[in-house]
């Protein structure tokens, strides 16, 4: 059995899969980017709540004169905090894509556990559960803190208990490896890569490979040394046969990766040409244009190579 990889090795972590069963490339949120999102989103409640309260007392000074009593009062300063406590982020993640105001600024947003939109439910089912017992808390406040930052701690996903209850994440929105190019292998590897026997390389492995090549130049020379004679070990221990010579670290993985981009290009290709003579329909029509020889699709015998190109 091979050795799991380390938690370095793998920058998307958010667990999210893309119907074609692809592991998506996105970070869940810790607990730190949560609480600066939630501090800037209790500034912006503090506004709501002073501009409602001013509304408010415009209306009783207008409408009801000295008649507002206590209870009246009461009764509105309930309506009030349930607005603001449990509104606003209602209302924001339905008409803001899953997102507060604190979320647009860190660039997080609230999404189900299967990757989809958030609901209007789950959103106020999120909501009740924050301010019940995470913040502001209302049922023992100092004990409901301190399991609400246990469970974000140790979560896989940093999730925490409104999370949990609504089937909801909270993930990062600005992709860590934006403008990402694959590094190309030796060509002497190529050939070799081709008799590659890669049943055994998962997507999650894979994945952890080309996050490590895509931040390769980034990377301290002790951390990229350690990750890639990981990543070495684990690559070599389910794919088979060896390379024909000692390939640094990231000349192997590369050819290994650029391989099994090839033969996943290669099943997309055939794929696609059997729907297109059973259900012509379903094939996209050719753009007209200037545009069609930059967008024109690649027939089925005509398959992109990711490498080579």
């Amino acid at each position: 059995m091979r050795a799991q990889p380390t938690p370095p090795a793998r920058w998307a972590d958010a667990g999210l899969v893309s119907g074609e069963a692809v592991e998506l490339e996105v970070r869940a949120a810790r607990l730190g980017s949560r609480v600066l999102a939630l501090l800037i989103d209790l500034v912006a409640q503090f506004v709501v709540a002073l501009a409602l309260i001013s509304v408010l007392s415009i209306v009783m000074r207008s409408g009801l004169g000295d008649a507002a009593d206590r209870a009246l009062i009461g009764a509105l300063t309930t309506v009030l905090a349930v607005l603001v406590l449990i509104g606003y982020p209602v209302v924001m993640e339905r008409f803001a894509g899953g997102r507060t105001l604190g979320k647009m600024v860190v660039g997080l947003q609230v999404v189900r556990a299967d990757g989809g939109p958030v609901g209007v439910g789950q959103s106020l089912t999120r909501a009740l559960v924050g301010v019940a017992v995470e913040w502001p808390g209302l049922v023992l406040p100092l004990l409901s803190w301190t399991a609400g930052v246990a469970v974000m701690l140790t979560d896989p996903r940093g999730r925490r208990l409104g999370d949990l209850v609504a089937g909801t994440l909270v993930v990062h929105t600005r992709a860590a490896t934006r403008g990402w190019r694959p590094l190309p292998p030796a060509p002497d590897l190529l050939a070799w890569a081709g008799t590659l026997d890669l049943t055994r390389l998962d997507d999650g492995l894979a994945l952890a490979v080309r996050q490590y090549l895509g931040r390769l130049p980034g990377l301290a020379g002790p951390d990229r040394a350690r990750l890639g004679r990981e990543l070495w070990a684990e690559v070599a221990a389910v794919t088979s046969p060896p390379p024909p010579w000692a390939a640094p670290d990231w000349a192997y993985l590369a050819a290994v990766l650029a391989e099994r981009g090839r033969r996943a290009a290669h099943r997309l290709g055939r794929t696609r040409g059997v729907t297109g003579t059973l259900w012509p329909e379903l094939v996209p029509a050719p753009v007209v244009g200037p545009a069609a020889g930059r967008l024109r699709p690649a027939a089925p015998d005509e398959t992109p190579d990711p490498v080579r190109r």
